[in-house]
Order: C-alpha cells, then sequence, then structure tokens
C-alpha cells in the first residue's frame, strides 16, 4: 500500500503543467519496493535527487576535461589510472591535482630549484657510506638517479637556468680544483716501473674501445655513437671527471651522459671482481718483501708519507677554510684564462676545458708546493661541485630512453675494460713487466689514483703507493685529450654495427 502522503506528493506533481514541462514526471515518481532485511518499504525518487545527480555527473565531466587539458603529464598519468566504478573519489583527488603547478618545484624558483639539487646531491653522498650505496656504485650514480627519477615524476623540471648555472660556471671550477697534485716533473721522476705499465693499459683501453666498437650494435645512438665510445674511453684512461669533460666537448645529450654513467659504474663493479682475483696470486714486488725487515717500526715509511705532497692531499680529510678560499681564487682565476684564451683563439666555449686542463697541469708543475698544498681543501670542493653536476645530469635525461640506451653501452664498456684488462696483464708480462705493476696501473686507468693507491696499501706493495696516486694524477691530465683525439682520428671513421 501507498502512503497518504507519498500519494498527495504525487497528485501534486501531476497537476502542475510547469513542473511536467511535456514529460510524464509521474512516471519519474512511480513508488518502488525496496527490501531491507525482510521488511518491505516504499520509496520515492525525488526529482531533486537527480537534479543533483546531474549537476554532479556535469561537474566531473568539467573536472575530467580540465584535467585531460592540462599541460601536466604527471597529474594526467595519475587520473588516467582511476577505473569508472571508483570515479567519486578519483575525480575530486583529479580536480585538485589540475589546479597544482607541475613541476611541483617551477623553474624559476630559485632557492627551491638550488634545495632540491643540493638534496639530491647530499642524498648521494650520504648513500655511499650506506652498504646499498656502496654496491650500488658510490655518490655520482645515487645523486644521478634520485634526480632522474624526481624529474620524470614531476617534481622537479627537467630544464631551468639554475642547470646553466652549474654547466657554464661550475663544472669547470671542479677541472683545476682536481688537478693541483698534477706534477708532470714529478710523474716522471718517481712513478718508474709503474708508468710503463700504465702506458700499456692505455693501449688496452684504446683496443678495447676499437674492438667493443665494432662488435657492440650501437646504431640506434645515431650520430652520437662514436662520441660515446670516445667519452667512455677517456673515463678508462683518467676518470669521471674526464668523461664529463670529453662529453661536454663532443656535446653528448644529458640521456646519454646519465645511461652511460649508469652503465660504467656496474661495469665497473664486475671490472674489480676480475681485477682483485688477478691481485690474488700475485706476489709483492722484490723491495716490497724485504722492506719489513729494513723498517720494522714502519717509522721511514711515516716520514715518507708526511713531507709527500701528494700523499698529503690524498689521503688528508682536513678541510681548512683559508686553503678552500685560495683554490676558489686560483681555480677562478684559471678559468678566466681559458675563456680569455678561448675567445681570442676563436674556438667554440667547449674548448674552455681543455685549456683549463693544460693551464692547471702547467701551473702545478710549476709551483707544486705551493699549487699541491692547497689539494685536499681543494678536491673536497670539486667533489662537490661534481656531484651537482650529476644531479643535472640526471634531472635532463629520461628514464625511458636511459633504459633503452643502457644495455648496449653496457656491453660496449665490458668488451673495452675486459680488453683492457687482459692485454694490460698478458702484454705487459711478455715485456717483462711485474704483474704487481701492471694491476696497479689498470686500477689507476679504471679506478682512478685513490682506488689504486688503497689497492697498493691494502696489499702491502708499499713501494707502489705514491706511484699509484701519480699515474692515476697523470690519467687525469691527458685522458681528456686521448679521447677526444682518438675519437676524431679513429672511431669517427669506423663504420657502426
Amino acid at each position: 500500500r501507498t502512503a497518504p502522503g507519498v500519494t498527495s506528493a504525487m497528485t501534486a506533481v501531476r497537476a502542475t503543467p510547469f513542473l511536467r514541462g511535456g514529460h510524464d514526471i509521474a512516471r519519474a515518481t512511480k513508488p518502488r519496493r525496496v527490501e531491507r532485511r525482510g521488511c518491505v518499504r516504499s520509496a520515492v525518487a525525488l526529482p531533486r535527487v537527480a537534479t543533483v545527480r546531474r549537476r554532479s555527473t556535469c561537474a566531473t565531466a568539467r573536472a575530467r576535461q580540465q584535467l585531460s587539458s592540462s599541460p601536466s603529464p604527471a597529474s594526467t598519468r595519475l587520473f588516467s589510472g582511476a577505473r569508472r566504478g571508483d570515479s567519486a573519489r578519483c575525480d575530486v583527488f583529479g580536480a585538485g591535482l589540475a589546479h597544482v603547478a607541475w613541476p611541483l618545484v617551477q623553474p624559476t624558483d630559485q632557492f627551491g630549484m638550488w634545495a632540491a639539487m643540493l638534496a639530491a646531491s647530499s642524498f648521494g653522498l650520504w648513500g655511499a657510506k650506506q652498504r646499498w650505496g656502496s654496491k650500488l656504485g658510490g655518490a655520482p650514480l645515487i645523486s644521478t638517479l634520485c634526480a632522474l627519477v624526481l624529474a620524470n615524476t614531476g617534481v622537479i623540471p627537467h630544464s631551468a637556468p639554475a642547470f646553466a648555472v652549474v654547466n657554464k660556471f661550475i663544472l669547470p671550477l671542479a677541472i683545476p680544483l682536481l688537478l693541483f697534485t698534477a706534477d708532470l716533473k714529478r710523474v716522471m721522476t718517481c712513478t718508474g716501473r709503474v708508468l710503463w705499465a700504465f702506458c700499456v693499459g692505455t693501449a688496452g683501453t684504446a683496443l678495447g674501445s676499437m674492438l667493443a666498437f665494432s662488435l657492440v650494435p650501437m646504431s640506434g645512438l645515431g650520430e652520437h655513437a662514436w662520441t660515446m665510445a670516445a667519452a667512455l674511453m677517456a673515463r678508462h684512461v683518467g676518470g669521471a671527471v674526464n668523461y664529463v669533460a670529453v662529453a661536454g666537448i663532443l656535446d653528448i645529450p644529458p640521456n646519454l651522459i646519465a645511461a652511460g654513467l649508469a652503465a660504467d659504474n656496474l661495469m665497473t663493479a664486475v671490472y674489480f671482481s676480475a681485477l682483485f682475483r688477478f691481485a690474488r696470486e700475485t706476489p709483492a714486488p722484490d723491495i716490497d718483501q724485504t722492506y719489513d725487515l729494513k723498517d720494522p717500526s714502519h717509522g721511514v715509511a711515516r716520514d715518507e708519507a708526511k713531507a709527500d705532497v701528494i700523499l698529503k692531499a690524498r689521503l688528508s680529510n682536513a678541510f681548512e677554510v683559508n686553503k678552500g678560499s685560495y683554490a676558489l681564487t686560483v681555480a677562478a682565476a684559471i678559468c678566466a684564462f681559458g675563456t680569455y684564451v678561448a675567445g681570442a683563439a676563436g674556438v667554440g666555449a667547449q674548448w674552455v676545458i681543455p685549456i683549463v686542463t693544460i693551464s692547471t697541469v702547467a701551473l702545478a708543475t710549476t709551483f707544486p708546493k705551493r699549487i699541491g698544498g692547497l689539494a685536499p681543501s681543494g678536491e673536497a670542493l670539486a667533489s662537490l661541485a661534481m656531484q651537482l653536476f650529476f644531479v643535472v645530469i640526471g634531472a635532463s635525461g629520461s628514464i625511458r630512453q636511459m633504459a633503452s640506451t643502457a644495455p648496449a653501452l653496457f656491453f660496449f664498456s665490458f668488451i673495452q675494460v675486459m680488453t683492457h684488462l687482459y692485454f694490460t696483464v698478458h702484454a705487459g708480462e711478455k715485456l717483462g713487466m711485474n704483474r704487481a705493476d701492471l694491476l696497479i696501473a689498470s686500477n689507476a686507468n679504471v679506478g682512478g689514483p685513490t682506488t689504486a693507491a688503497a689497492m697498493a696499501a691494502s696489499k702491502g706493495w708499499r713501494s707502489l703507493v705514491v706511484p699509484a696516486m701519480l699515474t692515476g694524477v697523470l690519467g687525469y691530465a691527458v685522458a681528456t685529450f686521448m679521447g677526444v683525439g682518438f675519437g676524431y682520428a679513429v672511431l669517427s671513421k669506423m663504420p657502426l654495427r
């Protein structure tokens, strides 16, 4: 039975021509039976309910249209993933996202950009101290991946004026700060046998670059295939700073720089495993076998270390404000000189870094004690500068493009480095060189001065600690020129596979 109040309401609706509007509203207000927990009751669908539902549907449609027309890719992805059945909550959330300015940190927000960049840099330095960070590949790769994720999720932009500041000003300052110990006169007189082993290792890297370029399909990189090969060659003669320098000279896109860095860090872990396996069966040099008999208290070794400029610069963790200020002043003056020379010679801005490298090496060779004394504080500042550059590289990259190019670069780096290692060991032994010298030289090529000296110290090869440092610094000084020259002369003329 129908309730009396409901019947009167139906009669009123039917009797009103304006409300009918030519439509049969009585059909819409027809009572329906609703069963709930065994009891039967009547209910009426009032026109107001339909109006409210129609309005909410219109609002939802407007929110969808506004969100779909928004230029933000992040909000579109978040909203498009919702199912229609869940549209009530997602519509409200999506409508809110439509009014958010993406990325969250705008390119014109200078303090916001620098805060995000320094946070990613600090996260990399912190992660390198953790167990997982050391396995992942160190601070540069962690900072690069962190910035890559932040940029591809809409937190920071892919380009900003702050990135240009890092590329144009901060990165060139890092080059001289890392080369204050590049005393070539000392390198030539104190490295001895390790210097010749280093030359053999450099030849092995060049041979490995040609072999990898002919075997690994890199046609997907197009015109940047040989430039990436040249940059990775410079990386495995000197270090990451040479990789960055060659990438800047040859105008390699940030996507490829980040992919090459990730692939190379993974490859470096494989290389060190093979290197220490070789070292496990390698006897110590003859001079180190009788070292403990001549100096059982190691007093002479400590005195030599204290007097050695290279060891003090590389092994000291102390940062002095005065010397840091002097180091920045000298680095800025060298960069100003390099910029002036490049402008006067009419070459492009990408050649400023090679000119700065030559100028710093000449200054460190002429005034080894004064310039070398600035190295501990200077290298600490250079580490921060390089971290910021790796953040910029990561933020400028694309995860999709990096994932598509990193495998080819990994296999290229694998063939290049393994060819270098086996050629260095076997060819060097054929030439009558000591295996310990060859392994330290190989580490100086691929790892750099710090890891080479640490390996010599951990194996008890005390006579090779200083030569390891010096050959590693020599790699920093010459790798940029070798990578660019070998790239133009050989790799650019080789056919792509």
